[in-house]
């Protein structure tokens, strides 16, 4: 089988580069590669389905816009039954002394790019949520608008059915092999016994990207990092709760008539994943979460923890910031990777970027050209400041 263009991963990321390939008005002959057809172990699926403004780099504020507007026309996009459960309760960060200058800088940014975002300090954050406690706190950036939290599946399966109608093969194979001749890739190799002969790679492996890469003997610093996510009840239900960042990075945000908390993975020692390790760390929450939930929210000393997942996302070591678009000496291998944590929600603007650059031969929409691979050659980092 010959492919105009093969998408290596069909998660929300692959999904949404082929359907703007369509939309784009390309068409020619796409494959779409998924190892894990039911999206268990997926990212996407994996994830806390958010969706902010609140980026210290313009590019990702705008990335993010994109897919806000995509939710705002969802119906009209979709049809009239696309729901993906869209709650805009917005992002509360939080910061102390020490992290005051890099807030107000990110606040600039984002006013900038026409955020709906006010920086406010500790007392006037007690009077909007009387449930929070200061202590420690300079201020917060709190996003009135235009931030939220979603159904991940719901928003994976509105992309892979619209999929249906446009002519895409969904293949379900682990890819084992990326065949390259000089400046050029030239096919796949898959663990079922077939190759794929491919006129365009796209890497759109999530967690998996830089052994992809590796493949076709290109080097990327993208490798799968765990992250847990637990899950409780308490008494008090707050309806008003943004998703709250504590300055220790730990989250918490609620999820009907439950929260959702994470972020206590430790810098120091946190490294690639195991590719089978998907059982949730229980003892980062009594040790790690619950002390700073029941200090910065009082109500939350006596709380039930329910259940918990684990999940990998594609951390790029160099910046924590993705990869995009063409390598620079291998044209036709093309990258969307190392969203480190942003995948979901920034997955259609890339999509729609990436099917501009192959069907227009340039960015029209949001130009990506800052998150392009020759940082990487070049051990550049385009750094983002506001990773969650």
């Amino acid at each position: 089988m010959r492919y105009d263009i093969v998408i290596i991963g069909g998660a929300i990321v692959g999904s949404s580069i082929a359907y703007y390939l369509r939309e784009e008005g390309f068409s020619g002959s796409i494959a779409l590669i998924e190892r894990d057809p039911q999206f268990a172990h997926a990212a996407t699926t994996l994830s806390c389905a958010s969706i902010r403004q609140q980026f210290s780099i313009p590019e990702n504020i705008r990335l993010s816009q994109f897919t806000l507007k995509l939710f705002r026309r969802l119906k009209e996009e979709f049809g009239t039954d696309a729901d993906i459960g869209f709650r805009e309760g917005g992002y509360l960060i939080l910061a102390g002394e020490n992290g005051l200058p890099i807030l107000k800088a990110n606040h600039d940014a984002q006013l900038a790019e026409g955020a709906d975002i006010v920086l406010e300090d500790a007392d006037q954050l007690v009077r909007r949520f009387p449930w929070l406690s200061a202590e420690g706190i300079t201020a917060g950036a709190y996003g009135r608008t235009g931030e939220g939290w979603f159904d991940a599946h719901a928003m994976l399966m509105l992309f892979r059915k619209a999929l249906r109608g446009k002519k895409i093969d969904f293949i379900t194979a682990d890819v084992t092999g990326i065949e390259r001749q000089g400046d050029r890739v030239t096919g796949v190799s898959l663990d079922n016994g077939e190759t794929l002969e491919a006129g365009t790679v796209i890497n759109a492996a999530g967690p998996n990207a830089g052994k992809v890469a590796d493949m076709a003997g290109l080097a990327l610093p993208v490798e799968p990092r765990k992250r847990n996510v637990f899950v409780f009840e308490a008494r008090e239900k707050y309806a008003d709760m943004p998703l709250l960042v504590d300055p220790s990075g730990i989250y918490v945000r609620p999820e009907g008539s439950v929260y959702i908390t994470g972020g206590a993975e430790p810098e120091e020692g946190d490294g690639p994943a195991d590719p089978a390790d998907f059982e949730p760390d229980w003892p980062l929450f009594e040790e790690v979460i619950w002390p700073v939930l029941a200090t910065r929210i009082p109500a939350f000393e006596a709380i039930k923890p329910t259940r918990a997942w684990a999940g990998h996302y594609d951390y790029n070591t160099l910046d924590q910031n993705a990869v995009i678009g063409p390598h620079p000496e291998v044209g036709n291998f093309l990258f969307a990777n190392g969203f480190s944590g942003h995948g979901l929600q920034q997955a259609p603007a890339v999509g729609k970027a990436l099917a501009e650059l192959i069907v227009h031969g340039g960015y029209r929409t949001v130009n990506c050209s800052a998150f392009g691979y020759g940082r990487v050659a070049e051990g550049r980092a385009f750094r983002e400041l506001n990773v969650i």
